[in-house]
């Protein structure tokens, strides 16, 4: 009988000693993942830090349904990182939050990266158009600023372009100019990548 109690003991202290190192190791595994997610957590909001969100213009617009108008809000918003990545998107939601929010998941979607210069400029005229809208970038000496105006400054200024001159020939619609600013951005291209293109020397260029 000793024997039978003596071992019915000893099963229940190496029960419990395997249950607590099971438990001690889904602890440890519990923590790593934590540690993980924190990690993720931590790297997403450094990214979203990196970007800067500028609302160009709020409105609210009315759509015409079988029962009636359907009143809703839409945003313009300009999203960059300030190191040569801008974009532009269109928000429309029942409140203007909303719509914010879904105007900066749109411009994250249609970035376009610059080519910026040393004196945080662009490196050639160029010409963008959008509809009625037509925007004219011309690159400027170091200490000139930004002189543009409307829609066109924040994108440029959000671009990371310290140093241009803009001019607004045509429509005044603020999204039409945004998106004339962000035509003319994306087809910029530096003396390298163009002497690439066509095949010659980078001396042939500015000869």
């Amino acid at each position: 009988m000793t024997d039978s109690k003596n071992q019915s003991q000893n099963k229940r202290t190496s029960g419990s000693t395997d249950g607590s190192s099971a438990g001690d190791g889904r602890q440890e595994n519990r923590r790593n993942r934590g540690e993980k997610r924190g990690g993720r957590r931590d790297r997403r909001q450094e990214r979203d830090s990196e970007w800067q969100e500028r609302v160009v213009q709020i409105r609210r617009v009315s759509k015409t349904v079988k029962g009636g108008k359907k009143m809703s809000f839409r945003a313009i918003v300009v999203v960059g990182n300030e190191k040569g990545q801008v974009g532009v998107g269109v928000g429309k939601a029942g409140d203007v939050i909303g719509a914010v929010r879904k105007g900066v998941a749109d411009g994250k979607k249609h970035l376009v990266r610059v080519p910026l210069t040393r004196n945080s400029s662009i490196p050639t005229l160029s010409n963008g158009r959008d509809g009625a809208a037509s925007v004219l970038i011309r690159p400027a000496a170091p200490g000139t600023g930004v002189i543009a105006g409307g829609s066109i400054r924040t994108v440029l200024e959000l671009a990371g372009i310290k140093n241009v001159l803009a001019k607004r020939l045509g429509s005044k619609t603020p999204l039409n100019n945004a998106r004339a600013a962000m035509v003319a951005l994306s087809e910029l291209r530096t003396h390298k990548a163009t002497a690439k293109e066509r095949g010659i020397s980078l001396e042939q260029i500015y000869s």
